[in-house]
């Protein structure tokens, strides 16, 4: 073990290993962040504001991100990574049936912007503020997404399960409707995530010509 690894922060009374103290700041810099782009904006956020929201100094928000672009980055590209995850795990836990997965698809996508609803609306209204790399990386991933679902429309129009002369913007519609959902929720309206998820999953179905709707969840 080197001294580096070795050497521990004191903290609350006890000891934590500098590398868990750095990943506890760099965590606090994300959630100031987070809450700062909700609330005002990526262009009227400050680093000075996001490291007073941090409580630490902004040289420590700039040790761990050299700029207010790359905590934006961090932010899009972890929520749409897990966003891919999640659809991906729906699909495959549904089985061959294209209309069950395309349902499980549309339910996970809408639960997880209701369960991320910060992260998800930061990430589909911000991608305007990257540029160069940092915003090829971001697209490269809606672009999974969108494959996600067309892999799927694709199988139920084959399989005739589906019926659309406009894949694309099928797919598009239904993207959009599902991202939107973390603009206009909240947890103490009306209707309880799951209510949403599942109607959602009959107005997509309903595009695509399916009318017979899904038997089961996912």
């Amino acid at each position: 073990m080197t001294a580096q690894t070795a050497r521990t922060t004191r903290r609350r009374g006890g000891t934590v290993s500098k590398a868990a103290a750095e990943g506890s700041g760099r965590e606090a810099v994300l959630k100031s962040a987070l809450e700062a782009f909700f609330a005002h904006g990526f262009h009227d956020t400050s680093m000075r504001k996001i490291a007073d929201g941090a409580g630490t100094a902004i040289s420590h928000a700039y040790y761990y991100f050299p700029s207010k672009v790359d905590i934006l980055r961090t932010l899009m590209i972890g929520v749409t990574t897990e966003l891919i995850h999640v659809l991906e795990a729906a699909r495959d836990a549904a089985g061959d049936d294209p209309v069950e997965r395309l349902a499980a698809m549309v339910r996970n996508h809408v639960r997880l912007h209701t369960e991320r609803q910060a992260e998800s609306f930061v990430a589909n209204t911000e991608l305007r503020s990257l540029s160069g790399e940092e915003r090829q990386e971001a697209v490269a991933l809606r672009d999974h997404v969108a494959t996600l679902f067309k892999d799927t429309v694709d199988d139920g129009l084959r399989q005739g399960c589906f019926h659309t002369d406009s894949r694309d913007e099928a797919v598009r519609a239904i993207i959009t409707m599902c991202t939107a959902v973390a603009g206009w929720y909240r947890s103490d309206g009306p209707r309880t995530p799951e209510a949403i998820a599942d109607s959602y999953a009959v107005l997509a179905l309903r595009m695509l010509g399916c009318q017979d709707g899904v038997s089961g969840r996912q």
